[in-house]
Formats: structure tokens, C-alpha cells, sequence
């Protein structure tokens, strides 16, 4: 794999990733096997898992796909026994796992009286679909945290890395209950690497801005495939004029966890996003 940076202190070490059956932490997964780390590819689809510790593994890397429940606390204590069986202690661990859902989404970006039934107001919006929302993303980092940093405790090298978002700096419109959990990621992330300061763990997040994905593709593109108006709002306030790449995410996240490039940094949530969060508008 062709990667701008390759920390070498990143062999050996054992990795765990949630989420990482996604495009986005798929390819987080690859690049960190591709620096001689041993991968625990972790998602709620063990066939999206396995696709991902396939490719790994062909490449002549090392992983292992596991289903996992991230807002489940005995599923996390079983993985975490099969991870340490299968690896050793995790040093490492990236929580992606994380997304929105239709019913924590408003039709409208600002408030008017519904045309139709179909539309959703912010009085349509479901307690469980924002509870949803908001435990997958919070939660989805804090239980894993909860559960593998026991690992690290007292050892050198030892990380986590969140994904935040740029909803975290600047809440995105009819979409609240996941820019409040991003936001309390980020919040966390510092509270955490505090907290964990005199323990030998970094924690540190990333926030990156617009990519396309399977979860926000129908957002962004009409079925034709032409741009939506929210993408072009979206481009017109991204002054590098288009989407991220995954590929774009891996050095900052290569850099980030590894202590031979960044063992005096902690509690940073970095902007991943073509100049979104520096723009005003004029």
C-alpha cells in the first residue's frame, strides 16, 4: 500500500479498529496493517469485516475480522478475550464506528410547515431515533474505551484515536442528534486524554469534513447522480471546491497514534476538511 508516511514503530503493535467494515475505517484498517501492525477488524457485519482482513491478509498483512456490537458491554469483554487470545494486549485502538439515521434527520434545513406527511419536522423527530443516533457515536466510543484502554494502562506507545466530525465545530443543518454525539466526542476525546494523562495514553481524534459514503450518498446525490442542492451548498463552502478522499485521512491517522511521530500530542481533534471550518461565507 502506497502511504506518504510509514511509521515504523507501528510493527508489531496490536490495533483494534471499530467500524471497520466502512469505507472510511476500512482503509484505516489496510493502511495500519500495511506498517506490520496486527489488525483486529471489528464491525457489526462480520461479512464487511472479513472483506477488509481478506484483502489485509492477501496483501501480506495481519488481521483478524470480529463481529462486534459496540453498545453492547459483554460483546466488547468477549472480543476483547478473543482479541488478547488471538494477539496479545491492544495498544491501540481506533473507534470508528459511528453514523446518523434517516429518523434523526429533518426534511427542511430551517423550519416551516410541513407540504406533506411524508416530511419530517423537528416535532416528527423520534426519541429512539435520536437516542440511536446519539448512543452509536458517544457510547460507540466511550464503551470501547471503557473496555480496551485497560490494556494500555502503564505501557508506553499506547493510543486511541475518535473520529469526530466537522459537525462538531459548527452543527450541519437536519441533522442534530449527530452533530450534539460528534460534538460530545470531540468533547470527550479531550476530557479522556486528560484524564488518562499520566497513564502513558494519547487520545486524540480526528474530525474530517465532507466524504462520500454509503451512509450520506443519497444526501449528496440524486439517483441520476447529479449533485443535490445540499452538495453544492456543501462545495461552494469547501474553499479546495470538492469532497475528501478516505485515502486523505490516513497520514493524520498514521501520525496521530503512533508515539514515534506524535508523543507530545494529546487531546487534539484535527480538521480533516479542505478549508470547511476556516471559511466564513464572504
Amino acid at each position: 500500500m502506497n502511504l506518504p508516511i510509514k511509521p515504523e514503530s507501528l510493527k508489531g503493535k496490536v490495533v483494534v479498529v471499530t467500524g471497520a467494515g466502512g469505507v472510511i475505517c476500512g482503509a484505516m484498517a489496510k493502511a495500519i496493517a500495511s506498517c506490520g501492525a496486527k489488525v483486529a477488524v471489528l464491525d457489526l457485519s462480520l461479512e464487511k469485516a472479513e472483506a477488509i482482513s481478506k484483502e489485509i491478509v492477501a496483501e501480506g498483512g495481519i488481521a483478524k475480522a470480529y463481529k462486534n456490537n459496540v453498545l453492547d458491554r459483554d460483546d466488547l469483554k468477549k472480543v476483547h478475550a478473543e482479541i488478547n487470545a488471538d494477539f496479545g494486549k491492544i495498544d491501540i485502538l481506533i473507534n470508528g464506528a459511528g453514523g446518523n439515521s434517516p429518523k434523526a434527520t429533518t426534511s427542511q434545513e430551517y423550519y416551516a410547515e410541513k407540504q406533506s406527511e411524508e416530511e419530517i419536522s423537528f416535532f416528527d423527530l423520534k426519541q429512539e431515533g435520536v437516542e440511536f443516533v446519539f448512543d452509536l457515536n458517544f457510547m460507540g466510543t466511550f464503551l470501547p474505551c471503557q473496555e480496551f484502554a485497560r490494556d494500555m494502562l502503564g505501557r508506553k506507545g499506547c493510543s486511541i484515536l475518535n473520529v469526530s466530525s466537522m459537525n462538531a465545530f459548527t452543527p450541519l443543518t437536519k441533522i442534530p442528534a449527530y452533530s450534539a454525539a460528534k460534538s460530545s466526542v470531540s468533547n470527550f476525546t479531550k476530557w479522556l486524554a486528560v484524564h488518562f494523562s499520566k497513564t502513558g495514553i494519547r487520545v486524540n481524534a480526528i474530525a474530517p469534513g465532507f466524504l462520500v459514503t454509503a451512509q450520506n450518498q443519497a444526501l449528496l446525490f440524486n439517483p441520476d447522480g447529479t449533485p443535490t442542492p445540499r452538495t453544492e451548498k456543501i462545495l461552494a463552502a469547501t474553499p479546495m471546491d470538492r469532497f475528501g478522499d478516505p485515502a486523505e485521512l490516513l497520514a493524520a491517522t498514521l501520525f496521530l497514534i503512533d508515539d514515534g511521530c506524535s508523543s507530545f500530542i494529546t487531546g487534539v481533534v484535527l480538521p480533516i476538511d479542505g478549508g470547511f471550518s476556516s471559511y466564513a461565507g464572504v
